[in-house]
């Protein structure tokens, strides 16, 4: 069995992960890459082995970056099946299409606004790929095991990332090795989210990095959130919160109604301004059974904020001048209704803007928090006057600590149980990767690299 690291190598995005033997390829995510735009023009290459000798993919999560490259490997030629739990289904069902229309609508704005250096722009794929992909999901539940292909057995643990995340166990049955794909691993005591279950056992494990080389502090993010909500209300300006639609926007709206609950902040009006992130949010209340929320808590969610569907709607709220706190995706400030909110409170400094997570390099949202004076939005630059906060707290990563603990939590008291005999880190900046790297070889001894972008190794 071979393993081949198609994207997730040396970066956060993209994440692509190829087993083989000598009859059948399994595709472990298919990831779009998103950041700066060295990594964007990589969606644009040939797929690196050809689509239709992809036999099956198999999710780790919904996440665009995990799965947003499969209407495109379908449109290229792959007719396998995808799998994944049942809540990335309902998820994939909404996230996939609405990538789809952004990449439309992005190229059709380009061409009117004549931004692009091309002559009539075209989307890498459309709403109506999407939905075309969507035909190949078949959805399963957490530890009920199922073969892909033939020889391949796979199983789902809770990865306690977003709702339905994942690690991917997969059991080789000719050679007798296990593969563990960890995905994006979760906090362990995450506001909303279950810890992630403990991995028992793994010959390689795939590891994720995003946080290798830092903690998320100490610092109280309710606290902090309920200070910058309650100083930009007082000034008479709005609070703009990029968020992921899945995961960072559900716990944003819990966040913002649990401290007005508790009289913590002013009682403002409170907009959900992404379509994406509403059908998300009621795929999150209908799961409550899989996250810490009860269906109450769920429900003052819904109860007490606007869902703005329309983009007539969404273009009022552009125009409000009162104080309120609009939660818009995207979460990196890379596309989505957000931007036009950006252009519109960006440069009054009585305004604020929080991103609640990883920033990816290259994308606005890191710009921003490391203290651009101005951004790029839709051809023009806007200037960044507003206060700009970066709660990297409320990430739904784990970050190194949280990680060690998670993979400690496989290894039993006696030394057995969790020991591979190799870790691949991925999906991380090069610095967080190896400094994950150094921390694993310390900690456990275990024997762990950094792979390349293509490289292939025997399993």
């Amino acid at each position: 069995m071979k393993l081949r690291f198609l994207g997730g190598a040396g970066t956060v995005t993209g994440s692509r992960y190829l087993l083989s033997d000598e009859h059948h390829r399994l595709l472990i995510d298919c990831g779009l890459y998103q950041g700066v735009k060295t990594l964007r023009r990589r969606n644009w290459a040939p797929f690196p082995v050809a689509p239709d000798t992809v036999n099956a993919v198999v999710l780790t999560h919904a996440h665009i970056d995990h799965s947003g490259y499969l209407p495109a490997l379908v449109k290229q030629g792959f007719r396998g099946k995808v799998f994944c739990t049942r809540a990335t289904h309902e998820l994939c069902d909404v996230l996939l299409p609405d990538a789809g229309f952004l990449q439309e609508e992005d190229a059709r704005y380009a061409h009117h606004k004549k931004f692009s250096r091309h002559a009539n722009p075209e989307p890498l794929f459309t709403e109506k790929d999407a939905r075309a992909a969507l035909r190949h999901f078949e959805s399963l539940h957490y530890h009920e095991p199922f073969e892909p292909v033939p020889g391949f057995e796979v199983t789902f643990t809770p990865a306690g990332h977003i709702l339905g995340s994942s690690c991917v166990h997969v059991h080789h049955k000719a050679s007798g090795r296990t593969v563990v794909f960890s995905g994006d691993v979760g906090r362990q005591q995450d506001l909303i989210m279950r810890p992630p279950e403990p991995i028992r056992h793994a010959d390689v494990l795939v590891c994720e990095s995003t946080y290798g080389d830092r903690t998320h502090g100490e610092l109280d993010p309710e606290q902090v959130l309920a200070d910058i909500i309650t100083r930009t209300a007082g000034r008479g300006g709005i609070v703009l919160m990029p968020a992921f639609a899945v995961g960072r926007a559900q716990m944003l709206l819990y966040v913002v109604h649990k401290l007005m609950g508790a009289g913590r902040i002013p009682k403002l009006p409170v907009y959900l301004n992404s379509p994406m992130a509403i059908k998300a949010t009621e795929i999150f209340c209908r799961h409550h059974k899989e996250h810490k929320l009860s269906q109450a808590q769920c429900e003052l969610i819904d109860e007490h904020t606007e869902f703005v569907r329309t983009v007539e709607a969404s273009m009022k709220l552009d125009a409000a001048r009162y104080p309120c706190i609009i939660v818009s995706a995207s979460g990196m400030a890379s596309g989505g209704r957000v931007l036009h909110h950006l252009k519109t409170l960006l440069p009054n400094p009585r305004n604020s803007v929080v991103f609640a997570g990883f920033q990816a390099p290259g994308t606005r949202g890191d710009a921003l928090v490391h203290g651009a004076e101005s951004v790029k939005i839709h051809g023009e630059y806007w200037p960044a006057k507003a206060e700009i906060h970066n709660l990297d707290s409320l990430s739904a990563h784990g970050d190194y600590q949280e990680l060690l603990t998670w993979l400690d939590q496989g290894v039993a008291a006696d030394g057995s149980g969790l020991s591979p005999r190799k870790v691949f880190v991925t999906h991380g900046e090069p610095v967080a990767s190896d400094t994950m790297r150094k921390r694993l070889r310390e900690r456990f001894g275990w024997d762990a690299e950094v792979p390349e972008l293509f490289s292939e190794v025997e399993v």
